[in-house]
């Protein structure tokens, strides 16, 4: 692998740090009304939106030579325009009711993307010279997506973010599954329509997100008897059950983001030797192998 020089170390960080201030504090800063005049001079929706997106950074690309390789590096590989009907369409959308409940500090609702808002959409894209690109969606519409709130602070939800980086462990996913992580249930509903799926185990810690989801989501499961869930720790299961559960594949989320996913998923990444014909896979695994 070509080693990563100082610059593009820099230009990493500095496309994260724009990022995340971005996304933690003005989402919906670009309009509609200045993406579609930028429109109709020629260019794309995407385009314009990250012309929108890096003159708010304060990046001059018209006349400052490194603000514009830096444009051309990562803003034009990085920014996506979404289908609505694309996500509304997925068949856990189509299949699965979310009502306003709460238990405890756990509240089960739906929250929205507002037109033009940005969000993370899919894993981390690594180049060749080991440039790491995010990929950052929006839509032209409102996009209501499923989310459970602790604390009324977004704590999981199921949104383009999800379904894109899990499709891979879903069309992977045979004979006796067992996930590690509950969240609202995608994963488990979409492997459990799958005819080469026997079983899903799933192992969660939390009494609360597990009553929201066996009392309001799980009765909605076409195949709910091929699910089971565990109340356990994520690792002690992984040392002491894993092995004697026979199981096929294993897919492992239990983390919100790189940041804290990564020593979990190397310490996770210790159990697979007791189950050698078992396939193992992880959530935003691309991301993560990013920074290791």
């Amino acid at each position: 692998m070509k080693t990563i020089t100082e610059e593009i170390k820099q230009d990493n960080y500095k496309v994260f740090a724009l990022l995340s201030k971005y996304l933690n504090d003005a989402p919906d800063f670009i309009e509609k009304e200045e993406v579609d005049e930028l429109v109709e001079s020629g260019v794309s929706y995407e385009y314009a939106f990250a012309l929108l997106l890096a003159a708010a950074f304060g990046l001059d690309i018209v006349d400052n030579v490194e603000d514009k390789e830096f444009f051309n590096h990562y803003f034009t590989k990085m920014i996506h325009k979404l289908d609505v009907n694309e996500y509304a369409n997925n068949p856990y959308y189509q299949q699965i009711h979310i009502p306003t409940v709460k238990i405890g500090d756990s509240e089960l609702k739906y929250e929205k993307f507002k037109a033009y808002e940005g969000f993370v959409c899919n894993d981390i894209i690594q180049t060749k010279q080991r440039r790491q690109i995010p990929q950052i969606g929006f839509f032209q519409q409102e996009f209501k997506f499923p989310a459970i709130l602790e604390k009324e602070r977004i704590w999981m939800t199921i949104t383009p973010n999800e379904i894109e980086t899990m499709r891979e462990p879903v069309e992977q996913a045979v004979g006796n599954v067992l996930t590690f992580g509950l969240g609202l249930g995608y994963y488990a509903y979409m492997v459990s329509e799958k005819e080469s799926v026997e079983s899903v185990t799933i192992v969660d810690n939390n009494q609360e997100i597990i009553d929201l989801f066996q009392q309001y989501i799980l009765p909605q499961f076409k195949n709910k008897q091929k699910v089971t869930v565990i109340k356990a720790d994520a690792f002690k299961y992984a040392e002491t059950d894993m092995a004697h559960g026979k199981y096929d594949f294993v897919f492992t989320d239990l983390w919100h983001d790189v940041s804290d996913g990564i020593e979990m998923y190397l310490k996770m990444k210790t159990y697979e030797k007791q189950c050698p014909d078992t396939v193992f896979t992880y959530w935003i695994e691309k991301s993560i192998l990013c920074y290791l």
